[in-house]
């Protein structure tokens, strides 16, 4: 009876493991074992990123944390790239192919949480990681430190960089790092992104151009003179209201959306500023620009019409994501090979605890496989500095379950899974897809040479712009 427990168990995990993954090539067996030696160092580093909540150009901490970790795992690390100082490279290896890897690790204001299904700031009014950033960065490195120890051991050559890339979620850093020429010898790049699905991404994101525009008029008493007053709030209403009459006239695919950060302060003064922050954005870089030049002809007109003076402030803009179909393949064959994520009897509760929190059914979690989708010409959604790094070097996109179906993103319900045992399954999936991936490239030159060439074919005769300000990065936040 003694021996019977232990046995019952080696059969219950072998009925379990999918089958194509009992047939794993022996390099990529040994990823998986590397993965997973590193399991609880990786879970840590996750959970300290996320119990840290660093937002944009402010992640000391967790950049710190990643760069330390990468460097006692061999990586020589550049720290301070680009003109920022939580961007970093790490690098090992030497030689062709160089494939790099994107670590994010930024968190969003506001909407800090618990690791528990129902909405509990773990710090009022704090940060928190709601696009999933604590699992981007961690898992992104555990795929270098797997492709790493091959590398060491003379199983592949080349070299691989792991690509530390601050405030995605406001200032976009990848494009300085664009701009800087960092991915000037990498072959290619994988990404991948926490999600409510799995699947190899092939699908593009909108492009996105971000700044501010300020209104400077004449103080005066609301109701002794106003006559002596130009009210800078009067030009805000007439720039929103043309804006609002003008998304009519506009492209089902284009984005229009603003907040007013100064309206004024009291009731009593004729406002002499005003300020809004605003986003356009587009399926196509190409689309996207001649809106944000009529917005800014209508900020002029606004200002006319208000008798006052404005200034339009670039923050920083980002193109769409070019899609590689061909990479996006490789990635799907390595997700079958992998099989599905499979979930606890509390994970699943977890997971419809959040949905019944959140409004949604409770469907649960969704960790199988999905198809590769056919891309689709307008994808709607979000946008990503990665589309930049897209336009430089052919990108593989992923997409890992780290959140119950329908969840919604950017919600504490993500800061909810991320810092517990869903996201960590998701982040070490992840982990373990890419570093899969890339040793295909690694051992292929052919297939290397195709993604290339598919690269070379969708880009085509355009020439990438950063749409960025001159000068270094705003590590000092535009207000």
């Amino acid at each position: 009876m003694k021996n019977t427990l232990p046995l019952a168990l080696l059969l219950l995990f072998v009925i379990w493991m999918p089958k194509a993954q009992q047939k794993l090539p022996k390099h990529k067996n040994q990823i998986i074992r590397s993965v997973e030696n590193h399991q609880s160092a990786l879970i840590s580093l996750s959970d300290a990123i996320w119990a840290q909540a660093e937002t944009a150009f402010e992640e000391t901490v967790s950049s710190k944390l990643l760069a330390d970790y990468a460097e006692e795992n061999g990586f020589e690390v550049r720290r301070g790239v680009a003109g920022m100082p939580t961007a970093f490279i790490a690098t090992y290896g030497s030689g062709k192919p160089v494939i790099s890897v994107l670590g994010e690790f930024d968190a969003l204001p506001g909407i800090s949480q618990k690791a528990q299904a129902t909405k509990e700031p773990l710090s009022e009014g704090a940060a928190g990681h709601g696009c999933g950033h604590n699992l981007f960065g961690t898992g992104s490195l555990g795929a270098a430190i797997a492709i790493k120890e091959l590398i060491e051991k003379g199983k592949i050559k080349g070299t691989i960089k792991f690509f530390g890339t601050p405030a995605e979620e406001r200032f976009f850093g990848k494009v300085w790092m664009v701009r800087e020429g960092l991915w000037e010898d990498v072959d290619v790049n994988i990404s991948w992104h926490p999600s409510a699905s799995i699947e190899a991404d092939v699908q593009s994101s909108l492009a996105l151009i971000d700044f501010k525009i300020s209104f400077f008029g004449q103080a005066a008493h609301a109701s002794a003179d106003p006559w002596n007053g130009r009210s800078a709030s009067d030009a805000l209403e007439l720039f929103t209201t043309g804006v609002n009459y003008y998304r009519e006239h506009v492209k089902p695919t284009v984005r229009m959306h603003y907040h007013i950060q100064d309206g004024g302060q009291v009731v009593n003064v004729v406002p002499d500023y005003a300020r809004l922050w605003m986003r356009v954005r587009d399926s196509k870089r190409t689309g996207m620009m001649p809106v944000y030049e009529r917005i800014k002809e209508m900020a002029g007109g606004a200002a006319i019409m208000a008798d006052v003076d404005h200034k339009i402030s670039l923050v920083s803009g980002i193109y769409e994501v070019l899609v590689n179909r061909t990479g996006g393949a490789v990635m799907q064959k390595n997700l079958e090979l992998l099989g599905p994520i499979s979930y606890t009897e509390a994970e699943i509760a977890f997971a419809k605890n959040i949905q019944r929190s959140t409004g949604k059914p409770t469907l649960g979690l969704d960790g199988s496989i999905k198809p590769m989708e056919a891309t689709r010409e307008h994808p709607g959604g979000g946008s990503t500095d990665v589309g930049d790094v897209s336009w430089n070097v052919p990108n593989i996109n992923l997409g890992v379950t780290t959140a119950p179906i329908d969840t919604p993103w950017h919600s504490w319900a993500v800061v909810a899974c991320g810092g517990m045992s869903i996201g960590h399954k998701g982040m070490l999936y992840a982990a373990k897809a890419m570093a899969m991936t890339m040793l295909d490239l690694y051992k292929d030159p052919k297939l290397l040479k195709k993604i290339r060439s598919e690269y070379r074919r969708r880009k085509g005769a355009e020439v990438y712009e950063a749409i960025i300000p001159a000068g270094p990065p705003p590590i000092e936040a535009i207000e």
